[in-house]
């Protein structure tokens, strides 16, 4: 049973997820277009190729905090937007909570995810239920830490987060969004996807190593 992940790890599993970004860029184009200017997915996939570039070059060491808060940066600085910018705050957060460690352990795992939910949230001045990537966040934040409470190993907490963050996301589709772009356009959202939250749902699967899913499926971890 995993107790702990160590840096190479980590590495390997976000190149996992730039790869899975670019892979489903047109995918987010079109969800955004639904609801906003069609380039989320341009976005991503650019900040995924600076992942790449990113991660070729620095190789974490034995800080893991100050490299993570480095690939945050890297994303942003690859596709500025506020999708970046978010990205890199989350990771900057998260990042803080491991400084000087060289691996992540399931305690310091739920501090980070919190961290990152709270960071998201005040960068985007969003709340859980305005139909933006918190709401799938905070319930996979909250879902991880509930599972490691209960004495759950990384992997169960893991399926935990991905369940948690699917509802998330299905839960906000009917509603209107309110924030960004996206709430300039008012009722057209509504019924709609929020890109956001699928973004977050597909990276979560990718580090978990799960099935993929899309919006109101019923697939299974």
């Amino acid at each position: 049973m995993t107790t702990v992940i160590e840096g190479a790890q980590i590495a390997s599993t976000i190149r996992r997820v730039a790869d899975r970004l670019i892979a489903i860029a047109d995918w987010l184009n079109q969800l955004d277009a639904a609801m906003g200017d069609g380039d989320t997915g341009v976005t991503i996939s650019k900040g995924a190729e600076g992942l790449r570039q990113h991660l070729d070059a620095n190789p974490p060491g034995d800080d893991l905090g100050k490299w993570l808060a480095g690939v945050g940066t890297a994303f942003n600085k690859a596709a500025p937007s506020t999708i970046a910018a978010l990205t890199a705050t989350a990771l900057m957060r998260a990042g803080k909570e491991a400084r000087g460690v060289s691996a992540l352990d399931a305690a310091l795992l739920t501090r980070m995810l919190r961290a990152a939910d709270e960071g998201v949230q005040e960068r985007g001045k969003a709340k859980p239920g305005d139909k933006t990537i918190v709401d799938a966040l905070h319930p996979a934040a909250n879902a991880f830490a509930e599972a490691i409470a209960q004495d759950d190993d990384l992997r169960a907490a893991a399926l935990a987060m991905i369940e948690a963050s699917r509802a998330g996301r299905d839960a906000v589709i009917p509603l209107r969004s309110k924030i960004g772009r996206a709430g300039w356009v008012g009722e057209r959202t509504e019924g709609q996807p929020d890109p956001g939250t699928v973004l977050l749902v597909q990276v979560l699967e990718t580090i978990a190593g799960v099935e993929y899913s899309e919006p109101g499926s019923t697939l299974k971890a």
